[in-house]
């Protein structure tokens, strides 16, 4: 083997290194101090909807051909943008050795793997019954919405409360908005999260997995921003 190729082998795993930075702390973070507050506030607002029957009302009157057509692709881009993204950033990055683009990349890719771990974490310890996908109008369906089956992974973590998709899109989008100052792209940030959360919130989650999504992922995406931001700043010093 070249010199040049344990060079390139070297740098590569030295620059992974950066997904892990202040991995264990940052896991901690989010369940600590007044990071807890997100934690609350969002099993609060589940228990509040679900009991007052907002869950079933907002799935009975989201029921249309249109709104799933319009609503469908935010399952996809839930998918491809925490897979693509970082991957992206980092390695254009990594080429134009600029360390800032290749720290944002990390950054995303940490938040999100943080987010989908979570909310796996609570769906395993939940277990909600997810709605009925391609229910329309005229049909008739039973209220799951309170359809909670606690224990330990009861129904697996691809289902239920929060949503991943959610959780993950604003992971994504608070570490981008902590990152940069600039409106145009925080505001693109929070508005692609927003269409992934309202998307399905009318396909496969109820709205509750969402909202709760979107405060956990906003923690997530608070703590790691934070993290990755102290780190650029000291190394651009």
């Amino acid at each position: 083997m070249s010199l040049r190729a344990i060079k390139r082998i070297y740098s590569c795993m030295n620059t992974l290194k950066l997904f892990f930075y202040q991995l264990p702390q940052n896991i901690a973070a989010v369940f600590r101090g007044y990071n807890l507050i997100f934690h609350v506030a969002f099993i609060l607002l589940t228990y509040v909807l679900v009991v007052r029957g907002f869950d079933w009302f907002f799935f009975e009157h989201t029921r249309s051909p249109l709104i799933f057509i319009v609503s469908i692709p935010s399952a996809l881009l839930g998918f491809f943008i925490p897979v693509f993204l970082p991957l992206v950033l980092v390695i254009s990055g990594a080429r134009r050795q600029k360390e800032r683009i290749k720290n944002t990349g990390y950054a995303l890719a940490q938040s999100g793997a943080m987010a989908w771990v979570i909310s796996s974490a609570y769906k395993a310890i939940t277990g909600r019954s997810h709605p009925e996908v391609f229910a329309d109008a005229s049909m008739v369906v039973m209220d799951l919405s309170r359809d909670f089956q606690f224990g330990f992974f009861e129904r697996g973590i691809f289902w239920g409360w929060p949503s991943s998709h959610t959780t993950i899109a604003f992971a994504i989008a608070m570490t981008a908005f902590t990152l940069y100052p600039s409106m145009k792209m925080r505001v693109a940030a929070l508005l692609t999260a927003l269409y992934i959360g309202l998307g399905v919130s009318t396909t496969i989650h109820w709205f509750s997995d969402v909202t709760a999504g979107a405060l956990l992922g906003t923690c997530v995406g608070i703590v790691v921003g934070n993290a990755f931001k102290t780190r650029i700043t000291k190394h651009a010093s």
